[in-house]
């Protein structure tokens, strides 16, 4: 059985793909960075199978002194990360930026540093990002952004490692239940539970597709408003949004 490190993994999709593949036999390295969680985490769990490092992504010496502690593994999904809006354009909160940009993306630069090395022949990398990135959305200046620099992180690091025999898959869910969506205020359709995401991505990283979206009648919907001249699309997202 494969050895899989999550990070993210105390709540939303990162813990509910703990299960799914603790389920399926397979050793779970558990990354996160409340202990309090993970302890709880390793007494549901098949404690021979799990094994969990508590360390913040955006802290670089903490993930490298955790990361020393990985031998070698077969698939990493990065899926930590956070979500806050720009509730203001015209005061731009440039800190929140810093801040989502920083977990959303430098931090996995970090992780990729440590973390490659260790990667094993025919091994898998799999990037969580968001659908927020097919259409831009209102107040997703900073989440936005930071998503989109992962999309093209994974696109061209795709290309990289291929010569290494590693894939990298790139995953764009939809709206998840998790402690993150449970703040927004608007309306989410074609809403999935976190357990429904996790078997979604299980999936598709064993059939090692590059591209996986979620649910496909929520992404295609966005991927057809995309399509569209752009004032038209943009007065149909404002509008979806109010």
């Amino acid at each position: 059985m494969s050895k899989i490190l999550i990070t993210g993994a105390t709540s939303g999709i990162g813990e509910a793909l703990v299960h799914k593949y603790l389920k399926q036999g397979h050793n779970v390295i558990a990354c996160g960075r409340n202990t309090e969680k993970l302890a709880q985490l390793t007494n549901h769990a098949n404690s021979s199978q799990l094994s969990t490092l508590a360390f913040d992504i955006t802290n670089t010496d903490d993930t490298e002194q955790a990361i020393a502690q990985v031998e070698q593994v077969d698939i990493i999904i990065l899926n930590a990360g956070d979500c806050q809006y720009i509730d203001d354009a015209i005061g731009f909160d440039n800190k929140l930026f810093q801040h989502i940009i920083n977990t959303n993306l430098i931090a996995i630069g970090h992780l990729l540093h440590f973390l490659l090395p260790k990667v094993s022949k025919h091994g898998q990398v799999v990037l969580v990002s968001s659908s927020v990135t097919i259409v831009p959305l209102p107040r997703a200046e900073a989440y936005g952004a930071s998503k989109a620099g992962l999309d093209y992180l994974a696109n061209s690091l795709r290309i990289d490692l291929a010569k290494n025999n590693i894939g990298v898959t790139l995953v764009h869910p939809g709206f998840v239940a998790t402690p993150l969506t449970d703040k927004n205020t608007f309306d989410m359709p074609f809403k999935i539970t976190s357990e429904d995401a996790a078997k979604r991505i299980y999936a598709g990283v064993a059939a090692r597709k590059s591209y996986l979206h979620f649910p496909k009648r929520f992404t295609y919907l966005l991927k057809l408003i995309a399509m569209l001249p752009n004032p038209l699309w943009q007065r149909l997202v404002a509008r979806s949004i109010r």
